[in-house]
Parts: structure tokens; sequence; C-alpha cells
């Protein structure tokens, strides 16, 4: 297992998927490694699920920081191809949180499951000793609907070309942007540019802008390991090849220089809200066009072929390690943490200072 981050493939196929509890009739898709939801047959209908830790990050500003939470929580049912209906939260929740900031973040929560139309139907909330920010609970969404409708992030198939949304990076440059401005050495305006795009992400609106359009095959949120891990992920749960080109991949410009200066390779950093797509060649055309109309950037940056693996400008690559942003989120961390350091110590020795004088 990775020191952080989600368990490989490997470790996924030795220990969890042969143990899986009952074996129920109902389900028709259990858990697989990079499939982001699971399917049951109920009635005829198909109903997806999905869970996902909550990530409360009070930096953000907690009414933020709950509609962040709540849109990666909804992002992994909406890959489905079905619209996210339901919801079940449950908070653990450190015991200094104030009953004020838990009610941001609550209201937040409603406020965009309201607007998407999702209904919050159970949950848990609690305060514990020992848990602490960011990861403060899990929550289960789920999306009802037929059974033909599911698009499978493992359905990608030969001859569909790749299709990516927003662009790599976003969601960790965006993050680091809105935490950490004062120790990220980037212009101000730049700055805040980018974290200004962590509130323009939006999968489930996305996936709502082509849910008509027959022909999608598969679809996959870019999170951890980046968009070179995603495409591994669709491309090993396919059993095709990917081929990629760097240069038709849209990276916004602001992003590129925030990554340049925190040493961090975009096409490895989470990017939740950036969408993969496999579509079928002749309805491409037609998700480019819902997509930028909505306001969404998307291009078209390779193709599937028969094989296995990701072939990234004709070269041969390996799935990523780890995700390029957690060793960047702790340097920033500290950083973070020692110029607070400082900063008390100057107003400690300011105070001493005009005690003296006094």
């Amino acid at each position: 297992m990775p020191r952080t981050g989600k368990i490989s493939r490997a470790f996924f196929r030795e220990h969890i998927a042969p143990q899986l509890g009952a074996d129920r009739q109902e389900t028709t898709l259990g858990p697989q490694h990079g499939v982001d939801f699971g399917v049951l047959d109920i009635g005829g209908q198909a109903l997806a699920v999905a869970t996902d830790p909550v990530s409360i990050l009070p930096g953000l500003g907690f009414e933020r920081a709950g509609r962040f939470a709540v849109r990666i929580v909804l992002a992994d049912v909406a890959v489905s191809g079905l619209d996210p209906s339901h919801l079940a939260v449950g908070f653990t929740l450190p015991p200094d949180l104030t009953g004020d900031d838990f009610a941001a973040v609550w209201g937040a929560i409603h406020d965009e499951c309201a607007a998407l139309g999702v209904d919050i139907i159970t949950g848990h909330t609690a305060r514990y000793a020992g848990c602490s920010f960011p990861w403060v609970g899990a929550a289960t969404a789920m999306a009802v609907g037929d059974h033909d409708a599911i698009v499978r992030p493992d359905g990608a198939r030969v001859g569909d070309d790749l299709i990516i949304t927003t662009g790599p990076a976003v969601e960790a440059t965006a993050l680091f942007a809105s935490l950490f401005p004062d120790v990220i050495d980037c212009e101000d305006d730049r700055l805040a540019r980018v974290a200004a795009m962590l509130d323009e992400l939006g999968v489930v609106r996305d996936t709502r802008a082509i849910a008509g359009i027959n022909g999608v095959s598969a679809m996959h949120d870019i999170t951890e390991g980046g968009l070179l891990g995603a495409c591994h992920e669709m491309a090993a749960g396919a059993g095709v090849r990917f081929r990629v080109d760097t240069d038709r991949v849209p990276i916004d410009d602001d992003v590129a220089a925030v990554c340049s200066t925190l040493d961090m390779d975009p096409w490895r950093a989470t990017s939740s809200g950036s969408l993969l797509l496999s579509v079928d060649p002749n309805v491409t055309d037609d998700v480019l066009a819902a997509l930028r109309d909505r306001g969404t950037t998307a291009a078209v940056i390779g193709s599937v072929d028969s094989g296995n693996g990701v072939v990234r400008d004709g070269e041969p690559t390996e799935p990523p390690a780890g995700d390029s942003s957690w060793p960047v989120y702790e340097r920033l961390l500290a950083a973070a943490e020692d110029a607070d350091d400082t900063d008390a110590d100057a107003a400690d020795a300011a105070d001493a200072g005009a005690n003296d004088t006094a």
C-alpha cells in the first residue's frame, strides 16, 4: 500500500476482491479497481451507488468547503450516466468544531443538493475525540435509472476518441491557491484566478449536459493519480490501450504556472471536477458542443486502440506510483505553519519590547 492515497490494483486484487461478503443476485456491478460506483437491480431499475470520504477544509471557509465536499461525493455516481438523486452522509467531527461552523457546512451541502435535485435521506452526525480535519466522515451518493443508460468507467472501446474536460491539475492548484496563497511564489492575480476555479468545477452539471447523447462508452472523474492515473485505470479496466498526445491536452496558463512554481507534475495531480471520456467518434462533435455550450473546456486528447497500457506521445508509460499533489500539500502545510510560528514569535517580541519600554 502507498503511504498516502488509494490502494494499488494489485493490493485490491489480493486482499479486497476475494472477500466481498455475500454474493447477491441483485448486484449487477460490484467493486472493481478504478470503477467509481456499484450497481443494484431493484425491480428492473438500476440503482448506482458510490461511497467517498467527506473532506472539509476549514481554510476554504466552511460554506465553500461544504459545497466543494458534496460535489466530490456526487461526482462518482454522476459518471455512471445516471442523475444523482439521493445522498446519505455521516460526519465524525472534531470536538472543537463549533455549532455555527457546522451549520455553515450543512447549509452549503443542503443548498447544493437542493439545486441539483438530490434528496438527503439519512446520515449520522457526532463529535468524537481523535477526529480531525479534513477527513471528517463519509457519504454515499445514489442515482436511479434504466440499466441501458449506465456508462461504465471500464467501457472504453477500440476506435473511441478520448475527451478531457476542464484540464489537468485544476483541483489541486485551485485548492493550494485557496489554502496557501501566502507561501506560493506566484503573482497575486494569478493565484486569485486559479483559486476561483475551485467554484467552477461541476461534474454533475457536465454529465447532465451530455446525458442524452448515445455513444459515450466510458466516463471517469480524474482524481488521485491525475490524468495519467485515470488513463491507466480506464485502459486497464477495459483491456485496451490509450494513446494520448500532450499537445492536445488543454491546460490553463495560470494552472501551468502554479504547477511549475510548485514543481508539481500536472499529469499526475488530482483534478476532481475534470472528466475523462471515451466516446464514439460519430458523436464526438456533439459531446464537445454540449460541454462547451455549458461553458466547460473540452478537447479530444487521443484515441483507444487494441492492446494494453497508456502510450503518451508515442512512448509507453507506467501507472503513477502516487499523486504528485500529496508531497506538495505536505510541503506547503509545513511552510504555512513555519510562517505562522514566525509571525507569532515576532508578535511576542514586539509585545516584550513594548513592555520593556513601558
